[in-house]
């Protein structure tokens, strides 16, 4: 039974690297908030609004608990889900792994500034109000994801040659 949980800052390539490590080792790939979107047939961003933070942090922990459960699988988890209630302590309890994707905040800049998705708690900002939001949420949020089993610095994923890197360094790192 493998279970690996991968955990950073939006933008920082969890689902990028969770659907090729799944690939990888044959399993299952989950992402949380694709998830939740399927479970109530709603994007996060509706969610989020019609709910407030609060609410969705909330209905998240649920979703966590549920699908953490699923054995053989590889999970990626929203940028906040380790940052609220006790989920990172959870996470950790759990049979199998957890993975800090830890990236550069300018890095994490560049990616969220081209992204196609529409996320919430950045939408409006400029180059250089979204770094700054980074690098303050980054201060807030690290202690939470430095609780996973293992830390993986991926600020130089920029390339696919670079993601098959990247994820020979998880196996090794998870003994795979």
């Amino acid at each position: 039974m493998q279970r690996i949980i991968l955990v950073g800052y939006m933008g920082s390539g969890k689902t990028t690297v969770g659907r090729q490590l799944a690939k990888a080792l044959g399993l299952q790939f989950y992402d949380l908030d694709w998830y939740i979107e399927m479970r109530f047939h709603k994007r996060v961003p509706e969610i989020f609004a019609e709910k407030g933070e609060e609410g969705f942090r909330d209905l998240e922990r649920r979703m966590l608990h549920e699908v953490a459960e699923f054995e053989n699988i590889v999970l990626s988890c929203g940028g906040g889900t380790p940052c609220f209630f006790d989920n990172m302590d959870y996470m950790n309890s759990l049979d199998g792994d957890t993975v800090y994707l830890r990236c550069d905040p300018k890095v994490l800049a560049q990616h969220l500034g081209m992204g196609r998705t529409e996320r919430p708690l950045i939408k409006g900002k400029s180059p250089q109000e979204l770094e700054q939001y980074i690098r303050e949420s980054l201060h807030q949020r690290e202690p939470f994801y430095l609780k996973a089993k293992h830390v993986l610095d991926v600020s130089l994923m920029d390339n696919y040659d670079k993601i098959n890197i990247t994820i020979d360094l998880l196996r090794k790192a998870i003994g795979q």
